[in-house]
């Protein structure tokens, strides 16, 4: 059992409780959406935003799928090609969705977040993103102080295109990083020069981006603790606001790339482990705070004042300090939120560009909240984003008796209390520093769906 500050790593616990399950970006989550959510019921409650003179703060996501390569462990929604061209076209339809969901809503359609994410958003040439962004000016305003962020792969990037960027209103940068050894990159088809990376930290820096975030895997092929301490080393030298650090999930009957991995060069679970636990011991005496699941940040990055101050928020992007946002969400595969639904687009090109040809919403599925998933979703953001849940706060805000209500789920809880992870009283259900690196097997048992049917197929593990 390692201690790292306000967490505990338990390699009993995790073998125990490390098994499949959901990331919760949402709940229900996307797998349990249906297509009798269609387009006529998004339109209905686009146009039911501004009712009462009230709507919740906008938010607005734009998913590019385009990549030149691909990059064997990844699990994104995405389309490998060369041909530029392909994004042009792309644009032309993202257009014509953002003006057809900008007639449904009436009021102020000011966006308080933004984020482009992918694929690679930076596929897209300069004169490209600056058109995305014309786009969604002619729909949307950007309120002054929001949180306008894109993904970028620094091999794409050509020198001042982050700097024209926050020009154009971008203030948060999230970069994918993975690996720096050169034979990890090597296994996942990912060659990225230190160069690059740095190249592009320091742009950023001195075009004024309020967040610096760096991506980082563990549990790919070839790694070892050795080398993985060296990219950990250089990434914290290089000294991000923000730092997620992701498990390796290997899915390849999911993600076709992850097929060209070989089972024989992943690290075996002790290593894993290991790398997990030095990354975790040397960001906190970087002075990187816990966040929840993958994110770590500063002490005085917005992350780390937001979870000081309770006002943490997790959506489809991860984590946020912009809560309940409605998000409207265009392109290809994109999943949104408005009111207590959710909605996501049609997974193909073909699909997307046919339905709107046609006048029509790409709509493939959604899904419309009952009373019982919008009081169980506000159960595991709660664990997701506090690590406790306050049993008073529950009851008064959705009228039930948590303990006639919960008695099965109570009753569950009961073997992470024995094993020191839970801890449940009168008033709380706080998660310990030994449980939080599993707080998504415990929100596991708040999910009315695996309890009438266990899907974890799909599913990343644990740790």
């Amino acid at each position: 059992m390692i201690a790292q500050g306000e967490l505990v790593i338990d390699p009993v616990m995790l073998e125990r409780f490390g098994y499949a399950g959901p990331r919760y970006t949402s709940y229900p989550t996307a797998d349990r959406f249906v297509e009798a959510f269609d387009e006529e019921s998004y339109r209905m409650w686009l146009r039911k935003r501004g009712i009462g003179g009230f709507a919740r703060p906008l938010s607005l996501y734009v998913h590019l799928p385009f990549c030149d390569t691909v990059c064997f462990y990844c699990a994104c929604n995405k389309i490998v090609t060369r041909d530029r061209t392909r994004a042009t076209k792309y644009l032309r339809y993202l257009a014509r969705e953002a003006e057809m969901v900008a007639g449904e809503l009436e009021g102020e359609r000011r966006l308080s977040q933004l984020h482009w994410g992918g694929g690679t958003p930076t596929f897209l040439p300069p004169d490209e993103l600056r058109e995305l962004m014309g786009i969604i000016t002619r729909h949307f305003s950007l309120d002054p102080d929001g949180e306008y962020s894109i993904e970028v792969d620094p091999r794409s990037v050509a020198p001042g295109t982050l700097t024209m960027l926050a020009e154009l209103g971008m203030n948060r940068v999230s970069i994918g990083v993975q690996d720096f050894d050169p034979v990890v990159q090597k296994a996942v088809n990912r060659i990225q020069g230190e160069d690059v990376t740095r190249a592009a930290v320091e742009e950023a820096r001195r075009a004024g981006y309020k967040s610096v975030n760096l991506d980082l895997i563990y549990g790919l092929p070839k790694q070892n603790v050795q080398d993985f301490s060296r990219t950990l080393d250089t990434v914290i030298e290089l000294a991000p606001q923000r730092i997620a650090l992701y498990s390796y999930a290997h899915l390849p009957h999911v993600f076709k790339p992850q097929r060209r991995i070989l089972d024989k060069d992943l690290p075996a679970p002790e290593a894993k482990l290991a790398m997990l636990s030095t990354a975790i011991s040397k960001m906190r005496q970087a002075g990187y705070v816990y966040i929840g699941m993958d994110h770590f940040a500063r002490p005085d990055d917005e992350l780390g004042v937001a979870q000081r101050q309770g006002r943490l928020h997790r959506n489809f992007q991860g984590y946020s300090t912009h809560a309940e946002c409605d998000m409207i969400a265009l392109g290809v595969t994109a999943i949104g939120s408005v009111g207590p639904t959710y909605v996501q687009n049609v997974r193909t090109l073909e699909e997307y560009y046919e339905r709107l040809d046609q006048g029509n919403l790409p709509i493939l599925r959604g899904v419309e909240l009952s009373a019982d998933d919008i009081l169980r979703r506000s159960i595991i953001q709660s664990f997701m984003c506090h690590s406790a849940v306050s049993i008073e706060g529950i009851e008064l805000a959705h009228l039930i008796d948590f303990e006639s209500y919960f008695a099965d789920e109570l009753q569950e809880l009961q073997v992470f209390v024995d094993d020191g992870l839970l801890e449940i009283d009168d008033e709380w259900l706080t998660v310990t520093p030994r449980g939080r690196l599993l707080i998504r097997a415990i929100c596991m048992v708040f999910d009315r769906y695996l309890r009438t049917q266990r899907r974890a197929a799909s599913y990343s593990k644990v740790i």
